[in-house]
């Protein structure tokens, strides 16, 4: 299991401190985390493609940004995604939780938690699923971004950041 600080710590090691999101119960302990830690500028959004305009925003201001949301919220964004990040190149790291993975949580979950992958694999999102090799997982993802400048994804199962 990563553990939340070292998950944070890495980030601001690599200049990411500006997050926008929708919270998921499976990101409670990391918000929890960014919302104590001074040095995080989290900003709670209403939508996920909100989260996605405000990061931008950040990342078009001349800071490092990402989003942390729940992957039903990747369907809200697709149109952002599609519409202006890809065409106009711009990164936002893309932190998914993997709700209804492998046909495990609430049936709302369980058609996205089986299309996820394949939704990104077709918009050519980049993505790695987050493991205890969390470092290489998330320097994986950045350095796809900095080659294309486009998002990527880091997708995270329950549990595995504690």
């Amino acid at each position: 299991m990563v553990k939340v600080g070292e998950f944070w710590n890495y980030l601001k090691n690599r200049d990411y401190r500006f997050f926008s999101g929708v919270p998921c119960s499976l990101l409670a302990n990391i918000l929890e985390y960014a919302f104590k830690d001074q040095e995080i500028r989290y900003v709670p959004a209403v939508r996920e493609n909100a989260a996605l305009g405000i990061a931008s925003g950040a990342y078009l201001a001349g800071r490092k940004s990402g989003i942390l949301i729940q992957n039903s919220g990747l369907g809200n964004i697709v149109n952002a995604l599609t519409s202006f990040n890809l065409i106009y190149k711009i990164p936002v790291l893309m932190f998914i939780t993997w709700r209804g993975y492998l046909g495990k949580d609430a049936p709302e979950h369980l058609i996205m938690g089986e299309k996820m992958v394949d939704l990104l694999n077709i918009l050519k999102i980049p993505n790695v699923v987050l493991s205890e090799k969390f470092t290489k997982d998330i320097a994986q993802a950045i350095e796809w971004m900095e080659i294309d400048r486009i998002p990527a994804a880091v997708i995270i199962q329950k549990g595995v950041i504690g």
